[in-house]
């Protein structure tokens, strides 16, 4: 059990350096990793220009099992998650800001939707 879930781990932080470099060689420069908050958690945070982005991964070991875990995403988690390290990071609260996902298969190239759902509720500071 406990190494499943340390392969579990491993795969997950991987598959989140694939999209980090991923979204470098778009542009973007990352903010933050990992942010576990007390309503959620954000896979990452980054800054193009003016624009702020919440990144959901989803990492999958086959097409299939990914779709299915792109269908099945909780915007209303993303959003607090977000409320909460815009609360902490005011710096940012003037900057446009959108949710995107990042899905990952091996041997596949990254999917990335760009304002996966709406971010319109989220705090201004």
């Amino acid at each position: 059990m406990i190494h499943r879930r340390q392969q579990a781990e491993r795969f997950g932080r991987k598959s989140e350096g694939v999209a980090e470099l991923f979204l470098r060689l778009k542009g973007c420069r990352i903010l933050a990793r990992r942010v576990k908050t007390p309503v959620g958690e954000l896979d990452l945070v980054a800054q193009r220009g003016q624009s702020l982005v919440f990144v959901e991964v989803k990492a999958r070991r086959g097409v299939g099992a990914l779709e299915m875990a792109l269908a099945q995403i909780k915007p209303h988690r993303h959003r607090r998650a977000a409320q909460y390290w815009l609360a902490r990071n005011q710096q940012y609260a003037s900057h446009q800001k959108q949710f995107d996902v990042i899905g990952l298969a091996p041997w596949r190239w990254p999917i990335h939707i760009q304002n996966a759902f709406q971010a319109e509720d989220i705090y201004e500071g």
